[in-house]
């Protein structure tokens, strides 16, 4: 990084009534969430961290805590009917409910975004046990999505108060997944800019990438998105929506089947892509196919790069290049039976984008399937 750029976020930084530092953890509320865990360890390469459920002393679900690296997953089950946990999972299959954000104070968070308009999820609460507190509070976002914003700085314990340790036997290798890249939301007809308003009110972040339908459109189907960034650029949460165009865009498909706006993907880092999913795919993680025509001209467009072709174009891995450096990235299938939230691996080598150089190639892919679901 130049010391330019050290300037620019250092006078961000001081500006920032929301400082950031990354994604604590993403929570998803599922049907089971035991089996989920055991899949996430097997086909992803989490290990066990921490537990919650009626052997701890709650009695309405079970949580399960599992991490690589920096990456770490929450799956959170109900253990009976009529309550919050059921319905969202009635309602939207399994899904994402919380994109939790680190920040060193998260009372402040919520006030400063309160009143700027943001409507409370959950009140500053402190959870307490012999390894420190811990500090939450939480905001509503698109859909049943929350942002949770959590401070650690008091607290030494596994995860948070009321989780114990998750010891298990099995733990296999780990794959190579690094940390939260961005995580992408699908929000209704005509819901984007209202979203990115509420990014740029609410939570301070700018909007430092658009798409519109002539970028990301194909023979079928078109969708806009908007790319929302914190301060200092550790959260990115690009915002699609649907667009006109002869079919049903996968936005379209997504909000049928999650019956509402939610996170359509999370992307996760790695530092050597070929390694990572060539692990996943030998796990049981099925990938997007991409045609052979794809790599005919790819490095016509994307000029020279360090790896092989070969691997890349044997593992279906998309290439793009901005101003910056480049970018390789794939994008798993709906990791579900409804088409709905899906994962995506990306390696930047410098790049800070998106991939827009392979929307049209990745959309037609995704296109494929939605036809395969009788869904186009």
């Amino acid at each position: 990084m130049s010391s330019t750029d050290n300037l620019q976020q250092q006078a961000t930084a001081v500006k920032d009534f929301l400082p950031l530092h990354g994604t604590d953890y993403v929570e998803f509320y599922v049907g089971n969430a035991k089996q989920a865990a055991h899949y996430y360890k097997t086909a992803f390469g989490f290990q066990s961290l921490a537990y919650a459920g009626p052997e701890t002393g709650v009695k309405d679900r079970s949580s399960y805590v599992i991490r690589q690296n920096k990456l770490t997953f929450v799956l959170t089950t109900p253990l009976r009917t009529d309550n919050e946990i059921a319905d969202h999972i009635y309602k939207h299959g399994d899904g994402v409910k919380f994109l939790a954000l680190k920040v060193d104070d998260a009372a402040d968070a919520w006030q400063q975004t309160k009143k700027r308009g943001a409507k409370t999820y959950m009140e500053p609460q402190t959870l307490k046990d012999e390894n420190g507190e811990l500090v939450m509070s939480g905001i509503h976002t698109y859909g049943d999505t929350v942002h949770l914003f959590i401070e650690r700085k008091n607290y030494q314990g596994i995860f948070m108060p009321g989780f114990v340790k998750w010891e298990s036997h099995y733990n296999p290798a780990e794959t190579g997944l690094l940390y939260v890249d961005h995580c992408v939301g699908n929000v209704g007809w005509n819901q984007m800019n209202p979203w990115v308003k509420f990014y740029q009110d609410v939570m301070g972040f700018r909007n430092i990438l658009s798409f519109d339908d002539s970028d990301i459109s194909t023979e079928y189907s078109a969708l806009m998105s908007k790319v929302m960034s914190n301060g200092n650029g550790y959260v990115k949460f690009p915002i699609n929506e649907p667009a006109e165009g002869k079919k049903k865009s996968q936005v379209e498909e997504y909000l049928d089947f999650y019956n509402g706006e939610g996170v359509q993907h999370v992307a996760i880092a790695t530092n050597n892509i070929v390694e990572t999913v060539t692990n996943l795919r030998d796990r049981g993680v099925e990938f997007l196919k991409i045609p052979a025509s794809y790599y005919v001209d790819v490095l016509d467009r994307v000029g020279t790069i360090d790896e092989d072709l070969a691997p890349l174009q044997a593992l279906g891995i998309l290439i793009d290049r901005d101003d910056e450096g480049y970018l390789l990235q794939i994008f798993s299938k709906a990791v579900q039976d409804r088409p709905t939230v899906f994962f995506e691996i990306i390696q930047r080598k410098g790049a800070k984008s998106f991939g827009k150089g392979n929307f049209k190639a990745l959309f037609e892919a995704l296109e494929r399937e939605q036809d395969a679901r009788g869904n186009l």
